[in-house]
């Protein structure tokens, strides 16, 4: 404390400006450092945990440092708040227009802690973009993006505003439910056995070891939410339905899947399609 002392003197002598606003600067500068000194610890600490259980306790030391940060500026500078205020009056228009998606920002980014519409590591889709949430803070949150043909991360991270969950709707793949309805459609020629092909893919994707546990767990989900949801399904087993279009005959598998593990499922069920096509067991249609 005595060097800051007769630092800031110092600079009272030479810049003009007073000792105690000099040492309340120095202190401020001191305090940014030293909070970012303990972020910087705890983040390495918490590297050495589960990652998901890292990102958690990081963020709650985070938000426990940044309002101490706040706290101890606030103290240095309290003699002069009154002063900053009476500025602040007088330009509060400007400040006001300048700051104005910041502020926005920052009470979206509180309803999305409060009212929670995704959560880290949701797939959501949002504004045209569809990726897993990665990280949500105060102003901003990021998305893993995921390929709209692929559904799986193309690598890139999409930074995007809070106030889009006020002006865009949200689609949460993963919110409440984990599970998704998705459908493969099989095209074959007229000349297929439609209850025997039929009978083949539903064989398939019943036995897919992804597909088959699911509706058990569906329904274990939908008795969860029931009081808050008014949501049900005839069916969660795997179907299949049929429909003539344009000379060929089109086949609709239905099947709950978690959405990330949607391409493996795909994957598995058009390699034994493939098989069945090769013996002839299937006649698939080429346009």
């Amino acid at each position: 404390m005595k060097y800051i002392e007769t630092f800031s003197l110092w600079l009272e002598t030479h810049i003009g400006i007073e000792q105690e606003i000099w040492q309340a600067f120095l202190l401020t500068l001191i305090s940014l450092v030293g909070i970012n000194l303990l972020k910087a610890i705890f983040k390495n600490i918490f590297m050495l945990l589960e990652q998901r259980k890292a990102y958690l306790y990081y963020q709650r030391v985070n938000i426990l440092l940044t309002i101490l940060n706040i706290g101890i500026i606030f103290f240095l500078w309290d003699k002069y708040l009154g002063n900053i205020v009476t500025i602040i009056s007088f330009t509060s228009a400007a400040l006001t227009l300048a700051l104005r998606e910041f502020i926005f920002d920052f009470f979206a980014g509180l309803y999305i802690k409060i009212k929670k519409p995704f959560a880290i590591e949701d797939r959501i889709e949002i504004d045209g973009t569809t990726g897993d949430v990665i990280s949500m803070g105060a102003f901003t949150f990021d998305l893993l993006e995921v390929g709209d043909t692929v559904h799986q991360s193309t690598g890139v991270i999409v930074t995007i505003p809070n106030t889009l969950v006020f002006t865009s709707k949200i689609k949460n793949l993963e919110k409440n439910f984990k599970y998704v309805w998705s459908e493969i459609t099989v095209k074959t020629s007229l000349e297929a056995d439609v209850s025997k092909t039929k009978e083949k893919l539903l064989t398939i994707i019943k036995e897919n070891e992804v597909v088959k546990r699911i509706p058990k767990k569906m329904e274990s989900e939908m008795d969860d939410i029931s009081p808050e949801y008014r949501i049900y399904y005839n069916k969660l087993d795997p179907i299949v339905y049929v429909k003539v279009v344009d000379g060929h005959i089109e086949f609709y598998i239905r099947y709950l899947v978690h959405p990330k593990k949607n391409r493996y499922v795909e994957d598995e069920v058009w390699r034994k399609i493939l098989d069945l096509y090769h013996a002839k067991e299937i006649p698939l249609y080429q346009e």
